[in-house]
């Protein structure tokens, strides 16, 4: 039984990289096959045959255009290996290979290593009802639908003609006698098994199936492989491995240990300009992996790692790959933050005493309609976050996480009411990192203790009163992840140091925690009552605040306060 490997070469880009591998390959004694692409020029290809062609052991089959997803690569690949098969008779495995793969242990040792195993055909072959990889939304679909039409160059008609297809109920006639099968294009196969679907009577009627199955490199020889080998190992000896939109990972040279550690005889895809690569591994025979069974599995977990930080990343940190996917977020913000709406109002200075007794940093009305109110007056925050109210409406969503990012490792309080952006609220309410605090109604303060005509403020106050209804729906929603709570204005004001108390309570460092010995400054409610009522009289129905008596400021303490509105 002859024990030499034949390699095959699929080649379209970087040829001076393939002509290299290629010397590698018949250094060793392996002949090799090479099939350029169509699409590469006649002058570009010429010059290539022609620096190879001192070498006996490298041959040239014939040209097909070859073009992903299509019938071409596998016409290339037929053609690759009869003339394989007639020319080198000793050849007793059959590699299939690309121009970007790169041999990682001594030649030998894969002659050694089929040697041994001269009935194994090693191809990755499942039925569509086993394949976890596929990318796309066409698994079976792909074997009873057709495809004339170009995936890549001609996507609109290509998706078009599968809807037709789904919608008239098309199915194509699978042949008699096959169960499509999928897996790698990579394979290596014994001449026995190559031979057998090479020569088979019936080729013509499974070529003329497979030219109408969506990438039938995936599957023509997977397929028939199953048909003729008398032992297959569905894997492939070749390291290839693939991102979650199905995308080859490209091996830079920053990869040679991880090269080294997975124990394959070959890799794919391979940077061209990997220098240090191809001559680690075409170089250094001393250098090279030991003597041991392939084993990619042992880097699949930082492979694993890397598709999880493309896909998920770091909590709250947003980048190119992952933003325009909902859902992608790996939570909304990094850090926790506090939201207070009504508090300003209610109280003087709030933010300065909120500051002081938490040791966070306290930013004024972050949405509100002129400026950003960053604490301090400040005019940009950390990752050049300006006090821009126009550039931060461009982005709302974008301005908040960065913030919290940007300053994370520090609490961030900021001030929200009906007056602001609302565009947040819907964000804020879904975010696990939020802990929101309302006093219904007390936007009604500022208005109160204004001097504007009061036609104008019951105009204000209804619009006002219909954002925050509007607001509170979405804080008691089923999808809200924030910590919430929910108080009226006047069951507020009856008992305010025990609500005090359990909002600092979940700001402070475990260290900063005391009992809360007094309240910041309420402002003057004398006549806020009578305020209320006058807008009832003029139609307006205040609502939200709860119930203040109209003969005087504050609400008298008839029993103690009820608990919260807590959700979650």
């Amino acid at each position: 039984m002859s024990s030499s490997v034949g390699i095959i070469m699929l080649v379209h880009t970087a040829l001076n990289r393939a002509e290299q591998v290629a010397r590698h390959w018949t250094a060793a004694g392996c002949p090799v096959v090479i099939h350029v692409d169509r699409n590469v020029s006649r002058r570009v290809y010429r010059a290539f045959a022609q620096a190879v062609a001192d070498d006996p052991l490298i041959l040239f089959s014939t040209r097909h255009r070859c073009e992903w997803g299509t019938w071409g690569i596998v016409a290339a690949t037929q053609s690759a290996a009869e003339l394989m098969l007639a020319q080198f008779p000793d050849v007793g495995h059959v590699y299939l290979a690309s121009g970007s793969c790169l041999p990682l242990r001594p030649v030998q040792e894969l002659i050694d290593y089929l040697s041994m195993r001269s009935r194994t055909d090693f191809i990755e072959s499942a039925t569509t009802a086993d394949v976890p990889w596929t990318v796309g939304g066409l698994d079976e679909e792909r074997f009873t639908l057709r495809f004339p039409f170009s995936w890549k160059r001609q996507r609109y008609l290509f998706d078009r003609y599968v809807e037709l297809q789904r919608r008239l109920g098309i199915k194509r006639h699978i042949p008699e006698g096959l169960v499509p099968h999928m897996g790698s294009q990579w394979w290596c196969l014994t001449r026995q098994t190559l031979s057998a679907i090479l020569e088979d009577p019936r080729r013509g009627v499974y070529e003329r199936y497979f030219r109408r199955v969506w990438i039938p490199d995936e599957s023509y020889f997977q397929t028939l492989a199953r048909r003729y080998s008398t032992n297959i190992e569905s894997r492939s000896l070749t390291l290839s491995k693939f991102d979650f939109q199905g995308k080859p990972h490209i091996f830079y040279d920053d990869h040679l240990q991880l090269l080294r550690r997975s124990d394959c005889f070959v890799a794919r895809k391979i940077w061209p300009r990997a220098d240090r690569l191809y001559q680690a591994f075409l170089t250094d025979s001393d250098g090279a992996m030991k003597r041991t069974e392939p084993n990619p599995g042992k880097i699949d977990r930082l492979f694993a790692k890397a598709v999880e930080r493309r896909t998920r990343g770091r909590p709250g940190l947003y980048m190119q790959s992952r933003f325009p996917n909902h859902g992608w977020e790996n939570g909304i913000t990094s850090h926790p933050y506090s939201v207070f709406q009504g508090f300003a109002e209610l109280f003087d200075n709030f933010e300065g005493w909120l500051a002081k007794s938490t040791g966070a940093r306290v930013h004024g009305h972050l949405f509100a309609a002129d400026r950003v109110e960053f604490a301090g007056g400040q005019h940009l925050m950390n990752g050049a976050l300006s006090d821009s109210a126009a550039t931060r409406d461009y982005d709302p969503k974008g301005f908040l996480t960065s913030l919290i990012w940007n300053m994370r490792g520090e609490r961030q309080c900021f001030q929200f009411g009906p007056a602001d952006n609302q565009k947040i609220n819907w964000i804020i309410a879904r975010d696990p990192n939020a802990q929101i605090s309302v006093i219904t109604g007390a936007w009604a303060v500022p208005l109160f203790r204004s001097n504007a005509n009061f036609a104008e403020l019951r105009k204000e106050a209804a619009r006002l009163q219909r954002i925050e209804s509007k607001h509170l729906d979405i804080l008691r929603s089923t999808y809200v992840k924030a910590r919430v709570r929910i108080w009226n204005m006047a069951e507020f004001i009856e008992a305010p140091m025990e609500p005090l108390q359990t909002i600092l309570d979940e700001i402070r460092p475990a260290a900063m925690r005391q009992h809360l010995a007094e309240a910041p400054k309420m402002a003057d409610l004398d006549g806020f009552g009578q305020f209320l009522q006058n807008l009832k009289n003029q139609g307006m129905h205040p609502y939200l605040m709860g119930d203040f008596p109209v003969e005087q400021g504050q609400v008298a303490v008839k029993k103690p306060a009820r608990k919260p509105y807590l959700v979650r």
